[in-house]
């Protein structure tokens, strides 16, 4: 946490923690520890203007008495390479590598702790792209991979699974999801229609994972649509923008949502 000013000047408005560490993006434990520094190095706000943000962290971020630096991990970290390795098989989460981990480690660190230094890991990997959407631009539309039992005779037990279809605004990440019985064509225009109108208006593109039912071909640079979507996309007033195919860092929101 190194924009301290900005935490205490929050705080001394009266924000709570949770509220600070949103706004900020960081983990709400570093908030408070901020702020336990802030109160401990004797300081109050508003800071002296003779005091720079360079003197402040050096305050705040001293070195103890012992010369060990404060916060020095006595706990030897996972495997972070690993562990994001294993996030990207199907149905791996984090709460299950933590319990691996624990199960071998029984001393080591906490779910949110394991969790926190995930995040700080895999904030420092290298960005390749960056996606700005600009609010109301794109709809990211996909089906889920896996579809979901449902009891459609509870005398019987018999089942039917349904499709999860799932689209997200890419500005605000609205999240819509509908069940389908199937990833047909016609549940295919529903779901949309139904998304238009949670929503309240239609986006300026729709961009699907190039699933079959929306784009017949796929390509880099000419992709064949599917004429009934397109023509639902007309009549909308959209238009269709497939993500890249064979881009992983391009792929729609909405596919991550579906895969977490």
């Amino acid at each position: 946490m190194r924009r301290v000013r900005d935490v205490i000047r929050m705080k001394a408005a009266g924000l709570p923690s949770r509220e600070i560490a949103r706004r900020m993006g960081a983990a709400p434990s570093t908030v408070r520890l901020t702020i336990r520094r802030f109160e401990a190095a004797g300081l109050t706000w508003p800071l002296p203007d003779e005091l720079t943000d360079a003197a402040v962290e050096a305050r705040l971020f001293a070195k103890t008495g012992n010369g060990n630096r404060q916060g020095h991990r006595r706990i030897a970290e996972p495997d972070w390479a690993a562990v994001h390795r294993e996030l990207k098989r199907k149905h791996m989460t984090l709460s299950i590598l933590w319990e691996e981990y624990i199960g071998a480690e029984p001393g080591g660190y906490r779910y949110s702790r394991f969790c926190e230094l995930y995040r700080a890991w895999e904030g420092r990997l290298s960005v390749t792209m960056r996606q700005a959407h600009a609010a109301g631009d794109k709809l990211f539309v996909d089906y889920a991979g896996d579809g979901v039992p449902v009891v459609v005779d509870r005398l019987t037990g018999e089942r039917r699974t349904a499709q999860i279809f799932v689209a997200v605004l890419g500005a605000s990440s609205f999240t819509y999801a509908q069940a389908t019985w199937t990833q047909g064509l016609a549940d295919w225009i529903s779901a949309h229609v139904g998304a238009f109108a949670a929503i309240g208006g239609v986006p300026a593109l729709l961009v699907p994972d190039n699933t079959k039912v929306a784009v017949i071909k796929a390509s880099l640079y000419d992709p064949q649509i599917n004429r009934t979507y397109a023509e639902m996309a007309a009549h909308y007033g959209t238009a269709v923008l497939p993500a890249r195919p064979r881009k992983p860092r391009d792929k729609a929101i909405a596919s991550y949502c579906t895969s977490s």
